[in-house]
């Protein structure tokens, strides 16, 4: 019997989930798109954070890649994707100055292009994970099979946007203050 309540709560922790998901993928875009002040302790905050995150992940591809072929070079490529796309998200942010403040909206199609990215990347991971949990056959590792070096890529392209993005909102702030 608890068995059986230990699978149904489960059971209806996936179905909040799935529920869940398109609200907070809504509510992450609006939240991503919305008008905000550029404040400097903000930016330095998140550009520290970001770096930190950053060197870590870095750290752990270079870990993972012990087990799983060319992962720090997967997420090396995807830093690059994502530092590049964030000097274009820059580009493409709408700036209003003045005198006293500075205010920044990113770019709607760019963060909606990301956010479809991560998600996309979630699923199919998922999908890879659960067809390569029983099919992996003898000298082949089930980590390297559920597609890890992809995941890292998608983890390292939203971190290489994010840091990008939050460096040129410090350094266009500094900017505005001079």
């Amino acid at each position: 019997m608890p068995l059986v309540l230990v699978a149904l709560a489960l059971l209806l922790l996936v179905a909040l989930f799935l529920l869940g998901l398109p609200l907070s993928l809504v509510r992450r875009y609006r939240a991503g798109t919305a008008r905000r002040p550029a404040r400097g302790w903000v930016a330095a905050f998140n550009v520290l954070t970001l770096a930190l995150s950053t060197g870590l992940f870095l750290l752990a591809a270079g870990v993972a890649s012990l087990w799983v072929p060319a992962a720090l070079a997967y997420t090396l490529v995807g830093l690059g994707i994502g530092g590049v796309l964030g000097l274009l998200g820059l580009a493409a942010t709408r700036w209003e100055a003045t005198h006293r403040s500075l205010h920044f909206t990113p770019n709607r199609w760019l963060v909606l292009a990301l956010m479809l990215v991560v998600t996309a990347r979630l699923l199919y991971g998922f999908w890879r994970a659960w067809s390569a949990w029983g099919s992996t056959g003898p000298g082949t590792e089930w980590l390297a099979e559920a597609g890890v070096a992809g995941s890292l890529a998608a983890g390292a392209l939203i971190l290489g946007y994010t840091l990008t993005y939050w460096l040129g909102i410090r350094r266009r702030l500094l900017r505005h203050a001079a």
